[in-house]
């Protein structure tokens, strides 16, 4: 093939030196280029491959838009705030008679394990109970342990819990934020920080802090406690009340983390959260992934080979990376390279793709990633364009301009 082609344009070449030697002189020139081109393209290195050979791990992923997400869809079922949490501060108030100069006043916290510690009636279960509800189960603690024959009891919401969170990465306000207990999930985190930034990418990690011995560190809580003035707290009349209760449960130990990753668009278009994969206790941080591709790189036979942006929220195709350079240089250019870095990271790989097909067959028309070089190669065919191109302006330089 390559003596057949050189004996073409050697044949073309001695036809139009007799019009010019100047031409007959680019001719030439132009068919050492051709033969170097097509000997050179015949040869090719390892790690070739096509858009129906290449390994799964080496298709470059969709990008998808995360301004464009529902983010309404993570919403999960707010827990009933009225009821009495771990961490809020409830207010007991004991009365022995309609006086109130009898009745003992008591701010006290419901600590991790769901109990108040009141004095003289001991550990009462409170977590989970509305207020009237802790009211009588208070009142059968106090006829238990004798302290008092027919009290009144009313208990009122101090303080309720509220889980201190850490938001960072691709939010338009990246802090730490009081989210209300009940209301402490995925969602309410994000709104917290005013949404998404335009460079956010789609997946989210939560990471929980946790207790070694199973309870949850809760030093917001117990902030919360100082909000009810407990120094020096005393009951109607005047008498000191003991302090200890106040601060039982307390949890202790080192604290570990649950990581959860969450992929947003698969989360949205669920519509369901997992009750506890969305949930942040106090002391977590969700971090939004930031996107900073790697540029795109076009050259060879282009109008404008450059470095290019990577979009950060939609696809490219091996046919937008051509446009994005101004189009091919030569029309018959076919023959694309696509060099792409492998998931070691060191060693790249060549995707092989036909301009004709990826114009009409999306499956050809191949998804790039960020980091990846578009390469139009030279053909046989785009060398014999040029060096007929070469010829025809020699020719036209060399012809005589009538009337001069």
């Amino acid at each position: 093939m390559e003596n057949h082609l050189f004996s073409l344009i050697s044949q073309a070449a001695n036809r139009h030196s007799s019009v010019s030697s100047a031409s007959g002189r680019l001719v030439v020139a132009c068919l050492g280029t051709l033969f170097v081109a097509i000997t050179g393209c015949q040869t090719s290195g390892g790690g070739v491959y096509t858009f129906h050979t290449m390994p799964s791990e080496m298709v470059a992923v969709r990008r998808e838009n995360s301004q464009t997400l529902d983010l309404t869809r993570l919403a999960r079922a707010a827990v009933d705030s009225d009821l009495i949490d771990r961490g809020d501060v409830i207010e007991v108030v004991i009365s022995a008679s309609l006086d109130e100069k009898d009745s003992v006043k008591i701010p006290v916290r419901v600590n991790e394990a769901g109990f108040v510690n009141l004095p003289e009636v001991g550990k009462i279960s409170v977590a989970g109970l509305g207020t009237q509800e802790a009211e009588a189960a208070i009142f059968e603690g106090c006829i238990q342990g004798e302290f008092f024959k027919s009290p009144n009891v009313t208990v009122t919401m101090k303080k309720q819990r509220t889980n201190r969170v850490t938001v960072m990465g691709a939010v338009k306000k990246p802090g730490v934020y009081e989210l209300p207990r009940g209301q402490s999930d995925l969602l309410a985190a994000l709104n917290a920080a005013e949404g998404l930034e335009k460079d956010a990418g789609t997946i989210v990690e939560i990471r929980n802090s946790t207790r070694a011995n199973g309870s949850r560190q809760d030093p917001v809580a117990s902030e919360n406690l100082k909000d009810v003035d407990t120094v020096g707290m005393t009951n109607d009349r005047g008498d000191p009340i003991n302090q200890e209760f106040a601060v039982h449960g307390m949890a202790t130990g080192e604290s570990t983390f649950q990581t959860v990753r969450i992929d947003l668009v698969k989360a949205t278009k669920q519509g369901e959260s997992e009750a506890e994969g969305y949930l942040i206790t106090d002391g977590g941080v969700v971090n939004i992934e930031k996107r900073d591709p790697e540029p795109l790189h076009v050259m060879g036979l282009v109008r404008k080979p450059d470095r290019y942006e990577f979009p950060l929220n939609e696809d490219v195709r091996v046919t937008d990376a051509i446009s994005k350079a101004g189009g091919t240089s030569v029309t018959v250019a076919d023959k694309i390279f696509v060099i792409r870095r492998k998931a070691n990271g060191s060693d790249t790989a060549v995707i092989k793709v036909s301009l004709k097909q990826a114009k009409t067959n999306s499956q050809a028309n191949l998804r790039l990633a960020p980091g990846d070089v578009v390469s139009v190669e030279q053909t046989p065919a785009t060398v014999m364009m040029e060096a007929l191109n070469i010829v025809r302006f020699g020719i036209s330089s060399s012809l005589p301009i009538p009337g001069l």
